[in-house]
């Protein structure tokens, strides 16, 4: 047996409340669960706008359910546990970073000179020369790394080298 209230009778009647008065009804709740799950105000705004925003782009689905807010409380309970994951990993990604021995290559005083024209290169002219001659790939490699043809690659090596050459004063073949 189901008991009818007016909400039911008016639901029955093809009725459905308007988001705006399930937003203004559900708002204050909403936010403050995302605040007990999230523990910032800041992020207990997101988290209730991006369950509001959800259920806004469905409501045609949602407002039918017997209770909608409890389907924007499970996206806003699902949100707050993603993003909890989301910073753990980043933080123990943080951690390992921090812990790992970062090694910046060497340049000698001789080279900076050199590498102060690489970095006025066009950034494509750049890229290359770095992969090529700080990093020891071989054109193939470059190639992949920056997704485009082995020519391509060629090319812009060629056109860097004779830049580099004419700000250097050097002869092409043996500046690089």
């Amino acid at each position: 047996m189901t008991l009818r209230t007016p909400e039911r009778d008016i639901e029955d009647s093809g009725f459905k409340e308007s988001f705006e008065a399930f937003y203004v009804r559900e708002s204050r709740a909403v936010i403050g669960l995302a605040y007990v799950l999230s523990g910032s105000r800041s992020g207990a705004e997101d988290l209730a706008q991006e369950g509001f925003l959800a259920a806004y782009r469905q409501w045609e689905m949602i407002a039918r359910y017997d209770d909608p807010g409890a389907w924007v409380r499970r996206v806003v309970a699902n949100r707050a546990i993603s993003g909890f994951r989301r910073r753990q990993a980043e933080a123990k990604a943080l951690i390992r970073i921090r812990s790992a021995e970062h090694v910046v290559p060497e340049i000698p005083a001789e080279s900076e000179v050199l590498w102060h024209e690489v970095r006025r290169l066009p950034r494509r002219q750049r890229q290359v020369i770095a992969l090529r001659y700080l990093d020891h790939r071989p054109i193939a490699e470059v190639a992949l790394i920056l997704e485009c043809s082995e020519n391509t690659v060629k090319t812009h090596l060629q056109r860097a080298k004779q830049e580099l050459a004419r700000k250097l004063n050097l002869d092409e073949e043996g500046s690089l």
